[in-house]
């Protein structure tokens, strides 16, 4: 049998985390296991968060805005719908497929909320609404072609992506330009929490994030399942504290150049942080996130365990499409106004923030925090071009480059590790 079924069973379902090491023993004990399987070559994000401090200090040097509050907070939402995008595309990464028309979905479902409310005089609840059926009922037709018919997913969501482009122009009009009147969504990406709605947030964060840590000790323990360390808890926990509470604080600092003051955190930051906890949940802590690592690892193999492997693609096509309509939502209030080429050119930067990430493309190995990371990489790559007023193609050559490199990462780790045939 081929060594790449060892990812077929998926993660632990006690585990609590998709990359538990399942060893019992001291703190000491934990990190040497991490450290043979970063060795082995399941590093993770591990490259992903070194290239990003990497960058931070590098921007940070080369231009004294890059790390001032307004900067920080103007990169939390510019990163948002690429952390979306991102994490939609994991749902699809993990099965060893792909969707190249995740971008576009967005689009075409923002074109269909923006004709309809302004154009129509649809109420922005309803057509909002019927966007998301749009975007929800892509994912279906692509899970229908690639899960029943058999056609790859390469296939099917490139003419998508193709064709997408096309039926958003028919939607706005060549040259066609709707604002969005919304307040509720413009707020989206312009309003900000109260400065004690960002320490709410942050106390918040850690009641899940060690409620549920230890829900999972107790689950294991029942069961019988080794448990790690409990000082690796509270380290996440602390780490979890300092880095939120440093963050929390620069973004709770008076922002405004001028007498009107502008300070907060983001509401995008609370939003994308819950999609990215309750994603977590679904695929580390349920049947169908289970489901989801054993196709990706093998599909034989999770077929013949009894996994109804088509509803299991189904479903993932329908996830990525919805959370690229949310991606869509965000890109689109942050712009104010909805085009004809709305999403056109974020799905491959959404492709490189996962791969980039940790996220294999081979499938069966990856995480949702992996691909957040991933896009504040790129959102980062971007906003730092930016501010030192390169030219737009130095970007375009900095993120092909860094793709091609977390790919190469990814193939070399996966062959340390045996799961690739030589």
């Amino acid at each position: 049998m081929d060594t790449s079924t060892r990812t077929a069973a998926g993660p632990d379902p006690l585990a609590g985390d998709a990359i538990g090491s399942g060893v019992e023993g001291g703190l000491g004990d934990q990190i040497g296991a991490w450290l043979q399987r970063v060795r082995g070559g399941e590093m993770g994000a591990l490259p992903a968060i070194a290239g990003l401090i990497v960058l931070v200090i590098l921007f940070g040097i080369l231009n004294r805005f890059f790390l001032t509050p307004i900067n920080f907070a103007n990169l939390m939402n510019q990163a948002a719908p690429l952390v979306v995008l991102g994490m939609a595309l994991v749902f699809v990464l993990l099965l060893g497929e792909i969707d190249l028309s995740a971008g576009v979905t967005g689009g075409v479902a923002m074109a269909t909320f923006v004709v309809l409310n302004v154009k129509q005089g649809y109420p922005w609840p309803l057509a909002l609404l019927i966007g998301f059926g749009v975007g929800l009922a892509t994912g279906a037709l692509i899970g229908f072609l690639v899960a029943r018919v058999g056609i790859p997913s390469f296939v099917v969501t490139l003419g998508l992506f193709l064709g997408y482009q096309g039926l958003a122009l028919l939607i706005i009009g060549a040259g066609g330009l709707y604002p969005i009147n919304a307040p509720e969504l413009i707020a989206l990406q312009n309003g900000r929490l109260p400065v004690w709605g960002g320490w709410v947030m942050l106390a918040v964060i850690l009641a899940i994030s060690g409620g549920m840590s230890f829900w999972d000790r107790r689950r294991r323990t029942r069961a019988g399942v080794p448990n790690r360390a409990i000082s690796l808890v509270w380290i996440k926990l602390a780490a979890i504290a300092i880095l939120g509470g440093i963050a929390v604080a620069i973004l709770n600092l008076n922002r405004s150049q001028s007498v009107i003051p502008i300070e907060g955190v983001p509401i995008i930051v609370p939003i994308v942080l819950a999609i990215l906890w309750v994603g977590t949940f679904v695929l580390d802590r349920t049947t169908f996130g289970r489901y989801v690592y054993a196709i990706g690892g093998n599909a034989e193999a999770a077929r013949r365990a009894g996994i109804k492997v088509r509803w299991v693609k189904w479903g993932c096509f329908v996830i990525c499409s919805g959370l690229a309509v949310v991606a869509g939502l965000f890109a689109q209030t942050r712009l104010g106004s909805v085009d004809g080429a709305a999403g056109r050119d974020i799905v491959l930067s959404g492709v490189a923030a996962a791969v980039v990430g940790g996220v294999s493309l081979f499938g069966g190995r990856g995480r949702l925090v992996h691909a957040a990371i991933g896009a504040l990489m790129i959102a980062t790559i971007i906003n730092g071009l930016a501010l030192l007023r390169l030219d737009a193609g130095v970007y375009l050559i900095v993120t092909g480059g860094v793709l091609i490199l977390a790919a190469t990462v990814d193939a070399v780790s996966r062959l340390r590790g045996g799961g690739i045939r030589t």
